[in-house]
């Protein structure tokens, strides 16, 4: 039988729908990227935001009324967050976020006896799932080390979905890193708290001391971290380890004080401003990129003024930027002074033209410079890609997915 999978939202659910379709191929089903194609659709969710779960929701009532002989397998976040809204969908198999590494073996017990199944489990306190993958699909492997999140943001209900904070098993790790990088150059590991990492008395930056031993890897990402996470062992490998990329997605989410306290987020300015400066003394080039969230509960005109200035004097090279988004059963989503939809659209905006020019002026830094590229894409004799620092590069010549290169920018 044929399967396909869609996947909405994060790096882990790609990590997580790159380990179900391993697993089900090894139990004989056969992937295809075509739904009309396939026999079982797979659909890992996203609930980060309203507009999320409903571009969740939209998919997969079109499916089932385009398709509706089809099996249906409906997993994720989304699903662990509205689960009495899937039940009414009558959806074969509905997981949560526990037992994606079983979905193969559920989806033959059900071709066996044709008894739907659902398992959300509401608990926080789950073991780690470990999961392996041998190759990703794309240019460069994920490997997720981690999951859930302790940290209760106001505006969030990533930790009510994920659970506690787990790690992976160490040993485990740098055996998937290992069997990854004989086709991977690139390694980014990624969780929903990744820079919390700990296991058998090791934490994230032993894991990358011993993931650079690896000689085929040559380059170690991480998908995001928190600027409290990164203390003075963490800059001791920054400034020991070159395998460690010339990049940092750091969460800044809010550039006023008075936000970031009603956020519950675990630092100040003056914290970030000192942590960036560490780091910008240890590599002055390297990329900095953050989220920061806009139209907070509370937030004035003048508190978002703030949050433009400091993002220009912190001079990211990207910002992603989101209109807050409230979450039901979260504490933010119950705060006084909502920001008007119009508004938020202004504000995101014009933070997003603040993030374009920031993004020129550090691209325009490395015009004539040599730098090395990983080819993510090949397309009409062009290639395409990023450099150890993230920046995105189009090359005029065909060369080789997966291969890095120096060229002059």
């Amino acid at each position: 039988m044929k399967f396909t999978i869609y996947t909405f939202g994060c790096k882990v659910n790609q990590y997580e729908s790159n380990m179900i379709k391993e697993n089900m191929l090894r139990h004989n089903f056969l992937y295809t990227p075509n739904f009309a194609n396939a026999d079982i659709f797979i659909i890992n969710t996203c609930t980060v935001t309203n507009t999320a779960d409903q571009k969740c929701l939209k998919f997969i009532r079109r499916m089932q009324k385009k398709y509706p002989d089809k099996i249906s397998v409906v997993v994720g976040c989304s699903v662990q967050n509205n689960p009495e809204v899937y039940q009414n969908l009558k959806i074969d198999l509905l997981l949560g976020n526990k037992g994606k590494s079983q979905i193969a073996e559920y989806i033959l017990d059900f071709l066996a006896n044709h008894q739907s199944l659902f398992a959300v489990d509401p608990k926080r306190d789950i073991v780690f799932e470990n999961m392996f993958i041998n190759r990703y699909d794309h240019a460069r492997a994920f490997i997720k080390i981690e999951d859930g999140c302790d940290n209760f943001c106001t505006y969030c209900v990533i930790p009510f979905v994920r659970g506690s904070v787990r790690s992976k098993d160490y040993n485990l790790i740098l055996e998937e890193a290992k069997c990854l990088a004989k086709d991977h150059h690139e390694i980014v590991l990624t969780g929903i708290h990744t820079g919390h990492y700990e296991n058998s008395n090791h934490d994230l930056s032993d894991l990358i001391l011993d993931l650079a031993k690896i000689p085929d890897l040559q380059r170690i990402r991480i998908s995001s971290i928190e600027i409290t996470e990164l203390n003075d062992k963490f800059l001791n490998v920054l400034k020991t380890c070159p395998k460690l990329v010339d990049h940092l997605h750091i969460p800044l989410q809010a550039g006023s004080n008075p936000i970031l306290k009603a956020m519950n987020r675990k630092y100040d300015l003056a914290y970030f401003f000192n942590k960036v400066d560490e780091i910008r003394k240890i590599r002055p080039n390297i990329s900095l990129t953050t989220d920061v969230i806009v139209g907070f509960p509370g937030e004035t005109t003048e508190n978002f003024a703030e949050t433009l200035e400091n993002c220009q004097k912190l001079a990211f090279s990207k910002i992603h930027v989101f209109p807050y988004s409230p979450r039901e059963g979260t504490k933010a989503a119950s705060m006084p002074n909502q920001i008007p939809d119009k508004e938020k659209k202004e504000r995101v905006k014009k933070l997003l033209a603040l993030s374009e020019q920031l993004e020129k002026a550090y691209f325009e830094q490395f015009k004539g410079h040599e730098v090395d590229v990983l080819v993510e894409k090949v397309q009409d004799g062009q290639s395409y890609g990023h450099t150890s620092n993230y920046l995105e590069v189009k090359l005029d010549e065909k060369l080789e997915i997966g291969q890095i290169y120096k060229r002059i920018l």
